[in-house]
């Protein structure tokens, strides 16, 4: 049986997020969705995604909540029907707010309520994934209309958590004026990390994206898996002084899945700020409590070592102090 691990693997962009604990016909759902949503959108006439929630989560949906007693109809509403009166982000906000106001109840965390919570928090990751796609191709306005390629990673720049250039020309409008045939915009990167600036040469905050590439890729996963279930460790980086340090940060910054922007971003920062694991060990050392001294000779390294390294470290990243 394949595990989310590798259903992330192998759907990419296409990918939805699934909370542990999610209630199995929901989260069955879910996977069927996932494997058919590819050419739907909300602004797709021949695939518009709304039919394709009607489909499968709407009947998964109703036949969950016909297993929990009434009050907990008041705190999931039905899918596609409010889609169709609010729209995808209208739905995500209510979803949200109806799941806080279940949270404040204050009720003992039992398995029901457990399961109702990570089921809830997967539908509005399905319903924010869908509110972010566009279709496969889309018209620019003018005199000479033309079509551009709509496809991107996740509407997300390559870097960061910014809109990559063609998918912001698309979500804001900004409609350039000149040619359209010597339009270029990229589907890859946003506007600070395209490639190449407009005089022609190389862009620095590219080529320093690049050098960090691998760090931004290596932090992005460990923050999404610790947001995924923040009570435990879930980095998996190896050690568990930096596992800390990142379910830490996760909490400070009340980061959850469905905020991707915001954790393409801490990852970009993490990476332009060289946040090593060293470093993060010695954060978590001195947020529990221990002095520069105890901490330098924990990991065998000098004390001035442990000072230069906190000296270094932007208070938004550090887990002892209140930026």
């Amino acid at each position: 049986m394949e595990t989310e691990e590798q259903a992330r693997e192998r759907l990419g962009q296409y990918y939805i997020h699934i909370w542990d604990g999610c209630a199995p016909i929901v989260s069955q759902a879910i996977k069927e969705f996932r494997e058919r949503w590819k050419p739907y959108s909300a602004s797709s006439r021949q695939y518009p995604i709304v039919r394709l929630i009607e489909e499968h989560i709407d009947p998964a949906v109703a036949a969950y909540m016909a297993t929990l007693p009434a009050r907990y109809s008041n705190f999931l509403p039905g899918a596609s029907a409010l889609i169709r009166q609010l729209g995808l982000d209208e739905k995500v906000r209510w979803h949200r707010f109806l799941l806080r106001r279940f949270l404040e109840r204050k009720d003992k965390p039992t398995p029901k309520n457990q399961r109702f919570i990570a089921t809830a928090e997967s539908l509005i990751e399905l319903f924010w994934d869908c509110a972010c796609k566009r279709p496969a191709r889309s018209k620019i306005p003018g005199d000479k209309p033309r079509l551009l390629n709509m496809q991107r990673r996740r509407g997300f720049c390559r870097f960061c958590g910014a809109l990559t250039e063609l998918a912001s020309f698309f979500e804001h409008g900004n409609w350039p004026q000149g040619d359209q045939e010597k339009l270029r915009l990229s589907h890859r990167y946003c506007a600070e990390h395209r490639p190449m600036l407009s005089d022609g040469t190389q862009n620095p905050a590219y080529r320093r994206a690049m050098r960090s590439a691998n760090h931004f890729d290596v932090e992005l996963l460990r923050l999404s898996k610790q947001s995924a279930k923040p009570e435990k460790l879930r980095a998996d980086s190896g050690d568990r002084a930096v596992d800390r340090y990142i379910q830490g940060h996760v909490a400070q910054k009340s980061l959850q899945p469905a905020d991707k922007a915001e954790l393409r971003n801490q990852a970009r920062q993490m990476a332009n700020q060289r946040l090593t694991d060293r470093k993060k060990a010695i954060i978590t050392m001195i947020a529990s409590g221990q002095n520069q001294s105890q901490v330098a000779k924990a990991l065998g390294i000098s004390r001035q070592a442990v000072s230069k390294a906190l000296a270094a470290i932007p208070k938004d990243f550090r887990l002892d102090e209140v930026p």
